[in-house]
């Protein structure tokens, strides 16, 4: 997504405080409350959402006006830049000025919202249109829109990551293909660098967690961790997925010049959203990022041919090849709402017609939602974004799981990923057990 739509990137994570402390005190409770309006009768429902650039704008109100022709006895008040905080304080007050249908672009805050009863279990509805969630939305996507039983949000388009690479950069150095698994890319890395005295002139890959979407989750992706047990107890001591993960990016900070140095070199680059993006300006020759960074770095029109692929995989697991990380927005109903039913014909319309889909899809230039609209013949995109639609539909791909804290566990992982990569945490075991144990504890204190 572009970066004011984006789900689950570092700002989001970094946001969640606010959040899960107001989610906290929006506990309605009451999921079936309201649900007896008539949507047949001429009625009006509100809808909050997060979008605001122009283009996304205009997308909402087509999508709305979709709804509207199709339903033309509900009538949909749009509020548009719509913050999570702002949601969940509108959630927790109710009253008529509530929304009534809410999207977030943070998924790391589903499992708070089903907790909580802040919206309400979207099952039965979707049970009584005989619609199944698991041959509808995409796995990944699937799994985080519930919690612990309750599925209280539903998808609405969503963000797949992949890996970026400089074509003409691979050229020169001899490299036919982009890397399918971490020892290739490792390699490929290490080919791709032109050191410049104490910096570079180009950079292979720029590891550091601090970089551009080079987080914790996006890289543990690949190798398929288990975050919780069924008991619902943290699995970041005992999973060796982690263990891995964590390793692999170790590696590459000191294949590539030790932490200090690319440190040094990541403070000369440009930011993440401007035009000097350092793989825009072919600073670094590999980028992990998702579906939206290619219509931004060709919108910076750079002297290098463009490649786009999955990220790599580890070895021995090259059957999975093609898989990723998924997330995206989430949609679900106020439990406040005394208009469910009505605002039922809109959630089911934004997020399971297929031409809905696809359209919002082309508009936003998001990943679509559903396995049908990922399929459709009216999709339109540039032929390297296809990369994205079938990392999206693998059922290799993953994502990271809700949580009844939101994302706090993913804010203590990443703080391991920090302290590990500079050197502050040098027994990786015993970060990941301390880490593992923090999980278990912030969890429980907030149940």
């Amino acid at each position: 997504m572009p970066p004011a739509t984006r789900s689950a990137g570092k700002a989001a994570a970094l946001a969640l405080t606010v959040s899960v402390v107001l989610l906290g005190a929006a506990c309605t409770g009451q999921s079936g409350a309201g649900a007896t309006d008539d949507p047949t009768k001429d009625t009006t429902i509100t809808f909050w959402h997060a979008w605001s650039a122009p283009n996304e704008v205009r997308a909402v109100g087509s999508l709305v006006a979709g709804f509207e022709k199709a339903h033309p006895n509900i009538h949909v008040r749009v509020v548009g830049n719509m913050t999570d905080d702002k949601i969940n304080q509108a959630l927790r007050a109710g009253g008529d000025q509530a929304p009534d249908v809410v999207s977030s672009f943070t998924t790391n805050n589903v499992g708070k919202f089903c907790s909580s009863g802040a919206l309400v279990d979207l099952d039965p509805f979707l049970k009584k249109d005989g619609i199944d969630p698991a041959t509808t939305f995409p796995k990944a996507m699937n799994e985080y829109t519930r919690f612990d039983g309750n599925r209280c949000t539903v998808p609405l388009l969503g963000d797949a990551y992949g890996l970026y690479y400089n074509k003409t950069a691979f050229r020169k150095a001899g490299i036919a293909r982009p890397p399918r698994t971490w020892s290739e890319f490792e390699t490929d890395a290490e080919k791709l660098t032109i050191p410049a005295g104490d910096s570079y002139k180009q950079l292979g890959f720029m590891p550091d967690y601090h970089g551009w979407e080079t987080t914790t989750e996006h890289y543990l992706a690949q190798f398929s961790p288990t975050y919780f047990d069924s008991k619902g107890k943290s699995r970041v001591a005992a999973d060796p997925a982690f263990r891995e993960g964590f390793a692999l990016q170790k590696r590459l900070v000191d294949e590539l010049g030790g932490f200090r140095k690319l440190e040094r070199f990541r403070s000369t680059l440009g930011d993440e959203w401007g035009p000097k993006h350092p793989f825009h300006t072919g600073q670094v020759a590999m980028q992990l990022d998702g579906e939206w960074r290619l219509g931004m770095a060709e919108a910076a029109k750079p002297d290098f041919e463009i490649g786009v692929a999955p990220l790599p995989v580890p070895d021995g697991q090259e059957d999975q090849y093609g898989k990723g990380y998924i997330t995206g927005t989430v949609t679900g109903i106020a439990a406040t709402s005394h208009r469910q039913n009505a605002a039922w014909e809109f959630v089911k319309y934004i997020t399971t017609d297929t031409d809905a889909v696809v359209g919002f899809a082309n508009d936003i230039h998001n990943v679509p939602s559903t396995l049908a609209a990922l399929k459709s013949p009216k999709l339109t995109y540039e032929p390297r974004f296809k990369t994205f639609l079938d990392i999206t539909a693998n059922p290799h791909s993953t994502t990271t799981p809700p949580s009844v804290n939101g994302g706090q566990y993913l804010v203590t992982i990443q703080q391991l990923g920090y302290d590990y990569e500079s050197g502050r945490v040098r027994d990786l075991r015993a970060g990941l057990k301390k880490a593992a144990a923090q999980i278990d504890t912030d969890i429980a204190q907030a149940e």
